[in-house]
């Protein structure tokens, strides 16, 4: 594929041409072929969609909510009826199978779906005579202009997470997708465009840098969203809190899964294989460490092995392929440095992913599921991020062995325990340090009408994305208390 075109931006209702001297490729990591050129807008630019959020927030603040969500019950049609050419454009921006692609856009819908009950999300509280004749009432109201700055790994979901709650709740929104995979988020724009909108209340700035540290420094900017690693989420959390603005980053995980004894290994080794592999690994959820408990090694060892070596992979558009490939080069290259990285910390290279050559993609960014034997728990290799399709094991004697490893770690995104022990799942849900829990769950993803929780250095904020978190980060609270004294009614 050619290069199809270099993408507009979204400001004020408009499509327009972007005034950026320099640019990116969006490039098919299955192919490496050019999808389209993406212009790096500056800081200007980024003003003018500020601009034109502001000048939009007067009057849609001033919509009725039970209006609001009237154009989201259009998205949500629009969403289903473009739902499989979603599902494509993210597969063939992202790399990702088609059928990962379409349950990213089902999330996506659901977080539109919980959206749409914001006349009752929103609503606050009130308690008649606080005092003798005073009454006293909390109310919610939005804040302004907020943004939010989207990964790659997930083009068409994690927008979702935050734009619907954002604007049913009466903001204003400004959507900086990933340079990386932007095309997902054009065709949603073209989407939005025919529930008919008001100009300005969504605007798209594609871009890099320059446009993310614009975000962060503009003075109308009120609140910002963000999922990323955790040294970038350090850096956007600090620099756009310092400006004064309410902020949440989603961050890096290292997500363990523990096997005890007693659990169903059948069951376990698909789930902890749809986890560690799905998505090539490259979800903020994605098992990146299994501890087996005492005699669950051998077991659920010989049966990991043998269903990552038949995994198959390739191009996420042909059938039956299970995985694709990771998103770019300098990507592949960094994961291939950490598995020799573990070799030489003295983990044993159980499946070597290496390597990996698929016939009629061979220009494409695949690695092969990998795993790694008795990582050295200490070791740099079991703290790291990989954010690719490697496991690592590593085995201990209890389950409070176990816990303590799990939560010796800098990051608490999610944690997952395989048993058939109600006892060892509350000891487990309890003691655990992580804000999603899996029981005999391996991507324990919070469902739209929950927070995406997170905890440690997986997360930096108070309020997360989805449900009421959702609309308490883009409202402000307003608390009025009244007196009406029975003699100033008798004018009437």
């Amino acid at each position: 594929m050619s290069i199809i075109s270099t993408l507009p931006n979204y400001i004020n209702g408009q499509w327009c041409a972007s005034s950026a001297t320099n640019y990116s490729n969006a490039i098919n990591p299955a192919t490496a072929e050019i999808l389209a050129q993406v212009p790096l807008s500056t800081a200007a630019e980024v003003n003018q969609a500020v601009v034109a959020a502001s000048a939009a927030f007067v009057t849609w603040r001033r919509t009725p909510s039970t209006e609001r969500v009237q154009y989201l019950f259009k998205l949500k049609n629009l969403l289903e009826e473009h739902y499989e050419d979603l599902a494509r454009t993210i597969t063939l921006e992202c790399g990702k199978t088609w059928a990962e692609s379409k349950g990213e856009m089902r999330r996506a819908i659901e977080n539109v779906e919980v959206a749409c009950g914001i006349p009752m999300m929103m609503q606050g509280t009130n308690l008649e005579d606080i005092a003798t004749g005073i009454d006293e009432m909390m109310i919610r109201q939005p804040l302004g202009v907020a943004a939010v700055i989207c990964p790659f790994n997930f083009p068409g979901m994690i927008p979702f997470w935050f734009l619907p709650y954002a604007i049913a709740t009466g903001n204003t929104y400004i959507v900086k997708p990933s340079e990386k995979v932007p095309l997902t988020m054009q065709k949603i724009f073209q989407l939005l465009e025919k529930t008919s909108l008001p100009k300005g209340v969504i605007n798209l700035i594609n871009g890099a840098k320059e446009a993310v540290d614009a975000i962060l420094d503009h003075p109308q900017i009120r609140a910002i969203s963000f999922v990323g690693s955790t040294p970038v989420a350090k850096y956007i959390y600090s620099r756009a809190a310092a400006n004064g603005k309410r902020v949440q980053c989603q961050g890096g995980a290292k997500n363990p899964l523990i096997v005890l004894p007693d659990a169903d290994i059948e069951m376990t080794t698909r789930i902890a294989a749809d986890s560690a592999f799905g998505c090539a690994g490259q979800r903020c959820l994605a098992a990146s460490v299994a501890i087996t408990v005492g005699n669950a090694r051998q077991s659920f060892t010989e049966a990991m092995a043998e269903t990552a070596k038949k995994r198959v992979v390739g191009n996420g558009l042909d059938k039956g392929v299970e995985m694709g490939p990771v998103i770019d080069v300098r990507s592949k290259t960094r994961i291939e440095a950490l598995i020799q990285q573990g070799i030489e910390e003295g983990a044993n290279l159980l499946v070597d992913g290496r390597k990996a050559n698929i016939s009629g993609y061979e220009q494409g960014n695949f690695i092969r599921p990998t795993i790694l034997q008795d990582v050295n728990p200490v070791g740099e290799i079991a703290r790291t991020e990989i954010f690719g399709p490697v496991l690592s094991l590593i085995h201990l004697d209890s389950i409070d062995d176990a816990i303590a490893l799990v939560n010796s770690g800098q990051y608490g995104n999610m944690a997952c325990l395989f048993t058939s022990s109600g006892a060892a799942a509350r000891k487990f849900r309890y003691e655990a340090e992580a804000g999603n829990i899996g029981i005999n769950i391996g991507v324990a993803a919070p469902m739209a009408f929950f927070p995406f929780s997170g905890w440690k250095e997986s997360f930096f904020g108070d309020l997360h994305g989805q449900s009421n978190h959702a609309v308490e980060f883009f409202t402000q609270t307003k608390v009025v208390v009244e007196r009406w004294p029975s003699n100033w009614s008798r004018q009437f």
